[in-house]
């Protein structure tokens, strides 16, 4: 049985291919399913891909992840990054590995951009490669013990 890698995404990136396409690019969430799906396979990994809107759920998600025994989460908290104290401790709260993701590099961004709650807690971060950003995750995560 493979195993499971979920992949979180938060609020607005159910938009993604229309919202800011100079910024997060022109691939849907959509597209980057099937390319993490794709990946997935050939590195025996199921991907568990969830996007809401809201932070709670969010928190559920890394709850749930780790009493299923996800391999790894990828999390791209978007803007609930640099605000949510209750990701950060939900992170601190599960033994599951957890990966940041950003499509962008918030440190080119504005300045409230530059705190990541996410990434105090998280094995590690990629960011600025679009959504090649979310496969070199997945690459990091085949590779924890």
């Amino acid at each position: 049985m493979a195993a499971t890698v979920f992949v979180l995404n938060g609020p607005n990136l159910n938009l993604l291919g229309t919202r800011e396409p100079d910024i997060y690019g022109a691939d849907t969430l959509d597209d980057i399913a099937g390319m993490l799906e794709d990946r997935a396979r050939e590195l025996d990994l199921e991907i568990d891909l969830r996007q809401s809107n809201h932070e709670g759920h969010l928190v559920d998600w890394l709850h749930e992840a780790q009493a299923v025994g996800a391999r790894a989460v990828l999390l791209n908290a978007a803007a609930f990054t640099h605000t949510s104290v209750a990701l950060l401790d939900a992170i601190k709260a599960i033994r599951t590995p957890v990966i940041e993701v950003h499509l962008s590099n918030p440190h080119t961004r504005e300045g409230f951009r530059h705190k990541s709650f996410v990434g105090m807690a998280a094995h590690g971060t990629i960011a600025g490669f679009g959504p090649t950003s979310y496969l070199l995750a997945l690459e990091a995560a085949a590779r924890l013990a």
